[in-house]
């Protein structure tokens, strides 16, 4: 089962938008505090639609509580526009860890430096800066979910 990390997420849409993807094919949420809403917030609901109650999700106080928690090792990859390493590239494994930054910054620098080796990107044209957070997830789930799918358990 995926793990979708979400660090200090911003826009509670986006947060609803991938909750919602993550109970569609049985992936885990994890949140990382501090967050941009407040979880009861309207949007959020709005965007994640009734699956919010099904939904595995995990909560966090901060990056290190949730190390603490899900020990840092070789299955946990960063996406960030800073790598050439595309993730299609990666051979994904049922349970990794994938984080996405804040939409407004993206992963801390010094995560990104120090563990350089596990960064992941979407390709795209050098002009566009981002793309949104939930097409983000989207779309490197997905990549696990086609590798993986054999272990599928919908």
């Amino acid at each position: 089962m995926l793990n979708v990390v979400l660090l200090e997420p911003r826009i509670p849409q986006n947060t609803g938008t991938i909750g919602r993807l993550c109970f569609a094919m049985s992936a885990r949420l994890h949140l990382i505090k501090p967050y941009g809403f407040l979880i009861t917030e309207k949007a959020l609901r709005r965007a994640g639609l009734d699956y919010w109650k099904d939904l595995k999700v995990y909560e966090y106080e901060n990056i290190q509580d949730f190390w603490d928690k899900n020990p840092l090792d070789d299955r946990h990859f960063f996406a960030t526009t800073k790598s050439k390493r595309a993730y299609f590239e990666v051979d994904f494994k049922q349970n990794d860890f994938i984080y996405f930054g804040r939409e407004d910054a993206g992963l801390p620098e010094d995560l990104l430096k120090k563990y350089e080796k596990k960064n992941i990107n979407i390709p795209m044209k050098k002009t566009a800066r981002s793309l949104n957070l939930a097409n983000c997830v989207s779309i490197v789930a997905y990549e696990v979910l086609r590798q993986n799918f054999s272990s599928f358990e919908p």
